[in-house]
């Protein structure tokens, strides 16, 4: 089929050659200007098209338009069209446009890395233009491009494979429509003792607050990749997008007054391969990585969540260490059980989706400690690193910063001995959302 709405392409397979294919010099960019009166028809054409049958005439036509932004429509639409003549067409346009053949599996994602790392301008009305193709796919999307303020860079957005998780907060038995990532809601915890079901040598993302700790296991975090939790009276939510390898926690009630505390969920969207998790009471979109929101009403209403120490350890360490702590019960309070590798090595060769340049400084799926200092700078440690020399008995610090054993995991201190927040993720994400990052 060539209709948006019955075929899609999954993402590339892993791969250790370089992200963005090679390119010859690119086109011009005619960045600001109004699009021809012809290309504008053709835009509109081929758009009208998508949900019944794509207009492969159009498709020639803005492939021989010469302006190399509609190339972001190209690429777009690539995401969502399977094997036949319309991916053909799509393909011939995008040549012709950039200059460069995207090869097969995977056109959209060697088209969009292509277009990433050229920086191209977005056309008028993109932001307008893109939401018509995404809401053929799932119409819950329509508020993440309605907000005519939106600080969303709409290039970057793409779409991850499973649709929004609306399902109210707590409602377990709720559907989980079209196929989505549903979030765990205050999960049912036992005592270390009880937590002997998990392995002392599996990874737990574990947080302390208020000498209260808890541990989520990685096999269970990558199924739910959200949960909404309260530790030592501090009520907030941890997304762990498994493709950054990033758990990060923020605090639900570092909202403003008169704002109702956000219910986190996953949006199955992506940013340069972060996933967009949501508000559900008012679907404001947020950076996931920073925490802001960048969509909807509490983008208006100004909010970025406070950010929370994270510590990625082995459960055995973490339990020694925190003979305190709590884990999440094996069936998570739900009933369901976990495999234990459910994403079965699949991040383990590079990025799967398109995340554009990356900062050459370090291995793209190296693991950070990153840190955010006092005075708004950006310091990522190698954790590999960083381990390698604590254990040798030296110091590891740098800028000011001070890290420090948490466990077999890492957290981080000013030298006076302040704590600072600090999470792990790979350094391909860490870097992209802090480009300058020592």
């Amino acid at each position: 089929s060539t209709s948006t709405s019955a075929a899609q392409n999954d993402p590339p397979p892993p791969t250790t050659e370089p992200l963005v294919p090679t390119s010859t010099e690119a086109p011009s960019d005619p960045s600001n200007e109004e699009l021809a009166a012809e290309l504008s028809t053709d835009i509109d054409l081929l758009f009208a098209s998508l949900a019944d049958g794509i207009d492969l005439e159009a498709i020639g036509r803005i492939g021989r338009s010469g302006d190399v932004r509609a190339a972001w429509l190209i690429s777009d639409i690539l995401r969502f069209v399977g094997r036949g003549d319309a991916r053909d067409a799509l393909i011939d346009a995008f040549a012709d446009l950039t200059g460069v053949n995207v090869s097969k599996p995977s056109p959209w994602f060697e088209s969009t890395n292509l277009l990433i790392e050229r920086d191209v301008a977005e056309p008028p009305r993109y932001q307008e233009l893109k939401g018509l193709l995404f809401t053929i796919v799932d119409s819950r999307w329509a508020p993440f491009f309605d907000d005519p303020d939106s600080e969303i860079d709409y290039r970057y957005l793409n779409w991850g494979g499973v649709r929004p998780d609306d399902r109210p907060l707590g409602d377990f038995d709720a559907p989980c429509r079209g196929g989505c990532i549903p979030a765990l809601d205050d999960p049912a915890v036992t005592d270390a003792a009880g937590g002997n079901w998990y392995p002392d040598g599996a990874i737990v993302f574990a947080v302390a607050f208020e000498g209260e700790a808890r541990a989520y296991p990685k096999n269970m975090m990558e199924v739910h990749e959200m949960v909404i939790d309260t530790v030592g009276g501090v009520r907030f939510g941890m997304p762990y997008c498994t493709l950054c390898g990033s758990a990060q926690a923020y605090d639900l009630e570092s909202v403003p007054d008169g704002i109702e505390p956000p219910v986190l969920r996953t949006s199955g969207l992506l940013s340069r391969s972060n996933k967009v998790m949501y508000d559900l009471n008012t679907w404001s979109a947020f950076d996931t990585f920073t925490g802001r929101a960048v969509s909807g009403p509490l983008r208006e209403a100004g909010v970025t969540l406070d950010q929370l120490t994270v510590v990625t350890a082995t459960w055995g360490d973490w339990k020694e260490a925190h003979p305190e702590t709590t884990i999440v019960a094996e069936d998570g309070g739900i009933g369901r059980s976990y495999p234990a590798d459910p994403l079965d090595g699949r991040d383990d060769y590079g990025p799967i989706f398109p995340v554009g340049p990356v900062d050459p400084r370090l291995p793209v799926q190296q693991l950070v400690l990153g840190v955010e200092t006092p005075a708004g700078d950006f310091i990522a440690f190698s954790v590999e690193a960083a381990k390698d020399v604590l254990q040798s008995g030296s110091p590891v610090e740098f800028g000011g910063v001070r890290v420090i054993p948490d466990a077999d995991g890492l957290r981080a201190e000013l030298i006076d001995g302040t704590p600072l927040v600090t999470h792990e993720a790979f350094w391909f994400a860490w870097s992209q959302f802090h480009p300058s990052t020592d």
